[in-house]
């Protein structure tokens, strides 16, 4: 692995290096990754939950000279072109895309499981998977493939796009405005949030489990 590019996983994994990131880089840089997390699918490793939570929790900071109101627009528009973007190549290359072997920045396995949780639960999928790292990412190439009407695409897009980033840089905020040193555990709030976005395909993976067993006990 290139040099740069361990540095950059060391970064976008730890949580001082998520402080120096959008300490340094601010909106833009905040936005650049969620449009790539969300838009392009070599971004499916990027950290947006921690991301968006630990950034909300920085603007109480009077040394961070990160605008809230601003942060909660910029990031929104970004996240929803993400997922534009992501809905286009789906359209697009979406069957190539199941063909195409495995790489480094590429898994085939996790467009499959975007894939089944689509036909699992429909265009409600768009909204739900904004929650679930690496599936928010593949989801709308999906959506595309199966050539989901854009206008209702659009409809899921937006909300999905809005109320992830507000709940999330939100949920860091009120957590630095009202929770007292808070500021001095980003760490245990990093790891909290890395693990609730993760439950729900924790629980689904526990669930699919369990089905082949039960099926095998009747």
């Amino acid at each position: 692995m290139p040099d740069w590019l361990h540095k950059f996983f060391e970064t976008i994994f730890s949580a001082k290096g998520i402080q120096d990131l959008i300490g340094t880089g601010g909106i833009p840089v905040l936005c650049l990754i969620v449009f790539v997390e969300t838009g392009l699918l070599v971004g499916f490793f990027l950290p947006g939950d921690s991301l968006l939570v630990t950034a909300g929790l920085l603007t109480t900071h009077d040394d961070v000279k990160l605008n809230l109101p601003l942060a909660l627009v910029a990031i929104s528009v970004c996240a929803i072109l993400g997922d534009a973007v992501g809905f286009w190549i789906g359209s697009k290359a979406g069957p190539a895309l199941f063909k195409r072997d495995d790489s480094r920045f590429f898994k085939r396995k996790h467009l499959d499981r975007a894939h089944a949780f689509y036909e699992k639960y429909g265009g409600k999928t768009i909204i739900i998977a904004r929650f679930m790292p690496i599936v928010r990412t593949f989801v709308p190439v999906v959506a595309g493939m199966a050539q989901m009407g854009y206008r209702r695409y659009t409809i899921f897009n937006i909300i999905g796009g809005i109320g992830w980033i507000w709940s999330m840089l939100l949920l860091g905020y009120f957590l630095g405005r009202y929770i007292p040193g808070i500021d001095r555990h980003v760490e245990k709030v990093i790891v909290l949030v890395i693990f609730l976005s993760l439950l729900p395909g924790i629980i689904g993976w526990l669930k699919s489990r369990r089905a082949p067993s039960a099926a095998g006990r009747a």
